[in-house]
């Protein structure tokens, strides 16, 4: 069953997305890397969770790593989906512990920004209604951006995930004034979110060099980070990678 909003004082979720495990697999069309291998390697490192995206051209995660996942985890599995019937059925068959709504293109590399919920908010309440009554808990990946949060809170989604992609970027390039507009904006969002009632996540982009300030909003309760831990895996082994997100994570709530 969905977990309940908590005070936002307590320990900060990490959730590891294992996409580009299947990434790596995919560029050669064998069975190695194994995502689940992977994930249940983040889950005795100390992850709550573990997320994975199932696209519509199936370009890394496939329908088959997710029964894998269904059946080895002993952590909840966010499943990140778009808003398609293909994907509800699928959710809906496998029930998992949360699912994750994320605006999806088929010619972008990776997810480009959040779901424009106030364009669909008729169309996504109706979405989300069966995946709620199944037990999943709805999020729906958004902007910081107050008009989206309320339309997410309207539809009844109780979480919503807020794209930290711009703040990432613009750290990652030196945009100072850039980086603190969105920072900013990604602080003054989540206490609304959370004034609204909604559990705050966030994630895409982070690493180690920008984590700590988003890990210090009290508001937030889970980061999901999956492209720089796997790659960071790569040098020093995915257990290393996630404790040392960890500590910065544990330290910036500290």
């Amino acid at each position: 069953m969905p977990e309940p909003l908590t005070s936002p004082l307590g320990r900060l979720r990490l959730g590891v997305n294992i996409d580009h495990v299947a990434t790596v697999r995919n560029a050669r069309g064998g069975a190695y890397p194994d995502p689940a291998r992977a994930a249940l390697m983040a889950e005795v490192a100390g992850a709550d969770g573990i997320t994975a995206h199932l696209r519509e051209d199936r370009r890394h995660i496939t329908d088959r790593d997710i029964e894998a996942l269904m059946e080895c985890l002993n952590v909840p599995l966010n499943f990140e989906m778009a808003a398609t019937d293909e994907m509800q059925v699928i959710a809906l068959r496998h029930t998992p512990h949360a699912v994750c709504i994320v605006p999806e293109k088929r010619e972008e590399r990776t997810t480009e920004g959040g779901l424009d919920v106030a364009r669909e908010e008729n169309k996504l309440a109706h979405f989300i209604a069966p995946l709620r009554d199944a037990g999943c808990r709805v999020s729906i990946f958004i902007a910081a951006d107050k008009r989206q949060i309320e339309a997410a809170a309207r539809i009844g989604a109780p979480v919503v995930e807020l794209h930290t992609g711009a703040y990432c970027d613009a750290h990652a390039e030196g945009r100072s004034s850039d980086r603190t507009a969105e920072f900013e904006r990604l602080r003054e969002m989540s206490v609304f979110a959370h004034s609204l009632g909604l559990e705050v996540h966030a994630g895409h982009g982070l690493t180690y060099d920008c984590v700590k300030p988003i890990a210090n909003f009290p508001e937030v309760m889970e980061l999901n980070i999956g492209h720089f831990l796997i790659g960071e895996a790569i040098f020093v082994g995915l257990g290393p990678a996630m404790a040392k997100m960890r500590t910065l994570m544990d330290e910036a709530r500290a």
